[in-house]
């Protein structure tokens, strides 16, 4: 792991590269003398998986940019003829096309009205463009959790949470899962959405997710515990 900042090149190369947060292929012969660069889009750690084959530079930044095969919960802003315009929190509004849904036809498309949480895969995500979305997986086509959230509360928190939480290995969702059924939808924009059978259930998740984020006290799995003493779940 070492420290980047925005505009540096990167030695990110593999046969299947993907790339995460933080992180640009562009076009052009960089100093390793490759035909595309990958360089940083913001400060933070450098960090690949253990074959190398993903990359993503970590931060606690709240300010997102949008990165192609990224789960993100976005707010229906408006439609626009047979799509719809997603705020995701980054510097631009994504689009949505209405077939972008898994079974989705001319006959048989998703109403949604503004104002409508999804949770959706950005599909398409380029500086000179706005981002596209889609609601279903990239490889089986299926809607895979993604589509229309309904009902819920939406937890926002740093970006560096965001992944900590997609984290098999993270302590938070389990220890929560443990007390109480509950729907969870991480998106990798600093948004969360969680969802319990009691208004004091989604309360107290979103007050452990607050807890565990940096700027929120980044409390630890024994510091939860004693919070969630403190509420009436």
């Amino acid at each position: 792991m070492s420290v980047v900042l925005p505009g540096e090149e990167v030695p990110a190369q593999h046969v299947n590269l993907k790339l995460g947060p933080g992180l640009l292929q562009v076009p052009g012969v960089g100093s390793s003398g490759r035909e595309s660069t990958v360089i940083s889009t913001r400060a933070g750690i450098l960090n690949h998986s253990a074959n190398r084959s993903k990359w993503w530079v970590e931060s606690n930044s709240r300010r997102y940019v949008p990165a192609p095969q990224e789960s993100v919960v976005g707010v229906i802003t408006q439609r626009l003829g047979e799509g719809y315009r997603v705020d995701v929190g980054a510097a631009h509004y994504a689009s949505l096309d209405s077939l972008a849904f898994e079974g989705a036809s001319k006959r048989n498309k998703p109403n949604l009205k503004v104002g409508c949480l999804v949770y959706a895969r950005v599909s398409l995500a380029h500086k000179d463009m706005e981002p596209e979305l889609e609601c279903f997986d990239a490889q089986t086509r299926k809607s895979e959790g993604f589509g229309e959230l309904k009902g819920g509360f939406v937890v926002r928190c740093g970006l560096k949470t965001c992944l900590d939480l997609l984290d098999t290995k993270h302590f938070l969702l389990p220890l929560l899962g443990g007390r109480f059924p509950l729907e969870v939808a991480v998106g990798l924009n600093g948004r969360v959405w969680v969802n319990a059978k009691e208004i004091k259930q989604i309360v107290a998740i979103a007050r452990c997710i607050e807890a565990v984020d940096p700027d929120g006290g980044g409390l630890d799995a024994k510091g939860v515990k004693t919070l969630l003493e403190t509420l009436d779940v």
